[in-house]
C-alpha cells in the first residue's frame, strides 16, 4: 500500500467546526477592529488575544486552518534558539541573546499554559530536546554551548558524552549529545484545531477558503478583499508567512524565503524496538546543517523529517524527498531498514536570510513572521505578543527593532534554492 501524501497531523486530527459562515461583510457590519490574514498559529494566537480583549477579530484564511506549515511541522516545541547562543552574543551583545534565548524559552512555556487553559487535547508533553553530534567535533561545540548556557542564560541543560549516547538514542552514528530537559512535543494539528474552536468561542469570526485578493489603504484603516466578500479593519495583522502576491504584500516577499522541509511517518513501532532506539522518547534534532530531526508519536510512530533537498514541497517533491529521508533513516537506525511508512509529506518553512524571526509594523501593517523552524512554539507566542503591540505595548515584542534588510535578488520565487543547498552540504563536508 502507498504512503499517503497527508500530513499525518492533519491526518489525525479533528475538523474545525467552529468556522463562520456567510460573507464576510456579516462579520461585525462589515466592519472589524482587527483583520487577520492567515490561520497558523500566529494568526489563530492572536486572533483568541484579541478576542479575549474585547476586540471584534476577523481571520481570513485561504485553505483550511493549520492547513500549511502549522499542521506539517516535526510536531516539535523546543526550548532555544535556532542559533548558537555564543553567536548571538557576539552579534548582539549578551542583554540582547539572552532576551532572544528567553523569548523562546517562554514560548514553549505560552504554548503549555494555552493548552491547560482551553483544553486542547494535543498530547502535550514536556520530554526534552537532544541534539545529536554527527560529527566528533561537533561534540566539542556542543562542549562550549553547554558551559556558556549554564553560566548565563539556562539550567535546564546537560551534556552526554559520546561513551553515553546509547542510553538516549540506539545508533552508531552520534558521537554524543546536549540534552535540553524542558523542550516538549505535541500534535501540532490538533493542538492548532483546539486554538481555532478557542478563538471561535471567543467571538472571533474565522473565515476559511477566504483568500486575501485585495488589501487597500483607506483614510482611516484597511479594505480587505476576499472571495467571500470585503470587509473593512481599524488594524491588519500579516500572519501569512511566505506572503500571498498581492501586491502589498511585496515587502514581504522579498525578506523572506520559503524552503521545503519534509517527513515521513513510519507504521507503529513494536515498544522492544522503540526501548533500543529511542528509549527516552525526547526530541531529536542532528548536528549538520542539512541535518536531520525526529521523534515518536503517541501511537508508537517514527515522524521523521529533513530538508532532505533544497527545493519547493509539492507532490512530486515531497515524494522524491520521503525517499531520501527511508534511506537516511535506515542508515541512522539500521534496524528500521524495510519497516512501513504511512504518510509522506511536505511544507513550507519560511526562513529570513539571519534565521531570526520578525515582527512589528510596516506601512500600517503588522505583521510577525520568518520563525525559521521554530515556529510551533515562537509563532503562538508572536501571536499573543502582537495582540499586546496592536493595543500599544510596542515593548512586547522581542524583535523589535531588529534591522530587516530585503534579500538581494529575491523577489518571490526562490531560484537560488539549489545554490544555498550546494553550499550548506560543502559547510556539512568540511566542518
Amino acid at each position: 500500500m502507498s504512503a499517503s501524501p497527508l500530513s499525518y497531523w492533519l491526518a489525525s486530527a479533528p475538523a474545525f467546526t467552529g468556522g463562520a459562515q456567510g460573507a464576510v461583510e456579516e462579520a461585525f457590519a462589515g466592519r472589524a477592529d482587527v483583520a487577520i490574514i492567515g490561520g497558523g498559529f500566529t494568526g489563530l494566537s492572536a486572533a483568541l488575544a484579541l478576542a479575549k480583549r474585547g476586540a471584534n477579530v476577523v481571520l481570513l484564511e485561504a485553505g483550511h486552518v493549520v492547513g500549511e506549515a502549522s499542521g506539517r511541522n516535526g510536531g516539535q516545541c523546543n526550548n532555544g534558539t535556532a542559533h548558537d547562543y555564543g553567536a548571538l552574543s557576539a552579534r548582539f551583545g549578551k542583554d540582547i541573546a539572552k532576551a532572544y534565548y528567553r523569548a523562546h524559552c517562554d514560548a514553549v512555556d505560552m504554548v503549555e499554559r494555552i493548552v491547560a487553559e482551553e483544553g486542547i487535547d494535543c498530547a502535550f508533553n514536556r520530554c526534552g530536546r537532544v541534539k545529536l553530534a554527527a560529527k566528533p567535533k561537533h561534540y566539542e561545540k556542543l562542549v562550549r554551548a553547554h558551559d556558556l548556557l549554564i553560566a548565563e542564560v539556562d539550567k535546564n541543560v546537560r551534556l552526554v558524552p559520546p561513551e553515553r549516547i546509547r542510553e538516549e538514542v540506539g545508533s552508531d552514528a552520534f558521537h554524543g549529545a546536549l540534552i535540553q530537559t524542558t523542550s516538549a512535543q505535541l500534535n501540532p494539528a490538533r493542538f492548532g484545531v483546539g486554538l481555532a474552536e478557542a478563538a471561535a468561542r471567543a467571538s472571533a469570526k474565522i473565515y476559511e477558503g477566504a483568500e486575501v485578493t485585495g488589501l487597500d489603504r483607506l483614510a482611516s484603516g484597511w479594505k480587505v478583499t476576499t472571495p467571500k466578500g470585503q470587509v473593512t479593519a481599524d488594524q491588519v495583522l500579516v500572519a501569512t508567512g511566505g506572503a500571498p502576491a498581492a501586491a502589498p504584500f511585496g515587502f514581504f516577499r522579498r525578506r523572506i524565503v520559503s524552503v521545503g522541509s519534509f517527513i515521513i511517518a513510519t507504521q507503529p513501532l513494536d515498544n522492544g524496538l522503540i526501548d533500543r532506539l529511542l528509549p527516552g522518547r525526547r526530541n531529536y534534532v542532528t548536528s549538520k546543517n542539512i541535518g536531520n530531526y525526529f521523534r515518536l508519536t503517541a501511537d508508537g510512530r517514527l515522524i521523521f523529517g529533513g530538508r532532505a533537498r533544497f527545493a519547493i514541497s509539492d507532490p512530486r517533491s515531497d515524494l522524491k524527498s520521503g525517499r531520501i529521508l527511508e534511506q537516511t533513516m535506515a542508515e541512522i537506525f539500521p534496524a528500521l531498514k524495510g519497516v512501513g511508512v504511512d504518510h509522506v509529506w511536505g511544507g513550507m518553512v519560511d526562513l529570513t536570510a539571519d534565521r531570526l524571526p520578525r515582527a512589528g509594523e510596516q506601512d500600517g501593517l503588522f505583521y510577525s513572521m520568518g520563525y525559521s523552524g521554530h515556529g510551533v512554539q515562537m509563532a503562538t507566542y508572536m501571536g499573543q505578543m502582537m495582540a499586546r503591540v496592536m493595543a500599544g505595548e510596542k515593548s512586547a515584542n522581542p524583535w523589535d527593532g531588529l534591522a530587516w534588510p530585503s534579500v538581494p535578488g529575491h523577489f518571490g520565487k526562490p531560484w537560488f534554492l539549489p545554490i544555498v543547498g550546494l553550499w550548506y552540504k560543502w559547510q556539512d563536508v568540511i566542518h
